[in-house]
């Protein structure tokens, strides 16, 4: 352990941080840029006009004219081109249907969601628009905010965790992988830490690496509920979970958020993981086994199901209750989404998942 030698030097990891900092915040003014975008056609029509008026009163010549009128049509092609917003995916938008079942006293959480992802139908639902306290079910958001941040170099660069974080999850205590001040862990094991054992350590470190603090970070956590078309509704303060009375979703919310997760190939990879080992450090020689429980313990329950939890994060905080949002699918590739909330105990969150999954989607 003396001999333990860090691989940059502090003013090393000082540039690499910032060079890292500069290109999010590139990052962002990208995604704000896109954003405007979309709101440019509605305008286009009428600055195309004014440059065309005035490209016109310019010219003082028959020839000038000409010239001037192709100038206007090339400025208009090109003020078009700019305008035009860039695909964007249709947002997601759960339905009820006439068969949707209003589920009561069948399951212990109060309140629910099950969606079928073919159809985006609501196949079941118990106050699927009630504002609660998501509590860790926080940290998918934080995962995908993060993972859209990320490029494949930076998951084996390295970050430092400090007493900032330490002290946080002692004081409000969090969950936490167990990292120790000074200890310092490649980014990938933020993620599967921020996940599977609920770390909120792993998670606030994410949010430093790749927004530079946990303020800024939130902030784009709130951007991204925008993007997916549900801040009326869903608004955080904090990327762990921590109960506060403006932060909170409704479970038809935290669906929408762990499909746009799940579809993003490292979230999928790090919410589908039952256990990771993480590397040996000076304060953990040996390493630490990190493990998704809700997936290791629902296994004993839906293995003979058509459809089986392949992803999952769960919460709790008093005001909450116990949470879990899970992704089921079956032999054929078909998926759903399940979102609970406010159950007595974890066991009873996940017989309501394993119960949602086997009576309403087979």
């Amino acid at each position: 352990m003396d001999d333990y030698t860090p691989i940059l030097t502090p003013e090393e990891r000082t540039a690499r941080r910032a060079q890292r900092a500069a290109a999010r915040r590139r990052k962002q003014r990208l995604r704000r840029r896109r954003m405007l975008l979309r709101a440019l056609p509605a305008g286009a029509l009428g600055l195309v006009l004014v440059v065309t008026l005035t490209v016109w009163g310019q010219g003082q010549s028959a020839d000038g004219l000409e010239a001037h009128a192709a100038d206007s049509a090339s400025l208009q092609t090109e003020v078009l081109r700019k305008a035009a917003p860039p695909e964007v995916e249709t947002l997601f938008h759960p339905e009820e249907t006439a068969d949707t079942v209003q589920l009561g006293e069948e399951i212990y959480s109060s309140y629910a969601v099950l969606i079928d992802l073919q159809t985006g139908a609501i196949l079941a639902e118990k106050e699927p628009d009630a504002v609660i306290s998501p509590a860790s079910m926080t940290k998918v958001l934080t995962l995908l905010v993060a993972a859209e941040l990320l490029d494949e170099s930076d998951l084996d660069d390295t970050f430092t965790i400090t007493i900032d974080i330490t002290d946080y999850c002692y004081v409000n205590g969090c969950s936490v992988v167990g990292l120790d001040v000074d200890e310092t862990v490649p980014v990938r094991e933020l993620l599967y830490g921020t996940i599977l054992p609920s770390g909120a350590d792993a998670a606030l470190g994410l949010a430093i690496y790749t927004a530079g603090s946990h303020e800024a970070f939130v902030e784009l956590m709130n951007e991204k509920l925008e993007e997916l078309g549900i801040s009326d509704t869903a608004h955080f303060t904090n990327c762990v979970g921590l109960y506060d009375e403006d932060h909170h979703c409704t479970v038809t919310d935290m669906a929408v958020i762990l499909k746009a997760a799940m579809e993003n190939d490292l979230c999928r990879e790090v919410l589908s993981a039952h256990t990771y080992e993480t590397a040996p450090t000076p304060q953990h020689p040996e390493g630490q086994v990190l493990s998704n429980w809700f997936l290791r313990k629902i296994e004993d329950h839906d293995t003979e199901q058509a459809v089986r939890a392949v992803g999952a994060k769960t919460g709790y905080v008093a005001q909450s209750g116990n949470c879990a949002a899970s992704w089921g699918e079956d032999a054929d590739g078909n998926a759903y989404l399940c979102v609970t909330g406010n159950a007595g105990s974890s066991w009873q969150a996940i017989f309501d998942h394993a119960a949602l999954y086997r009576d309403y989607c087979e």
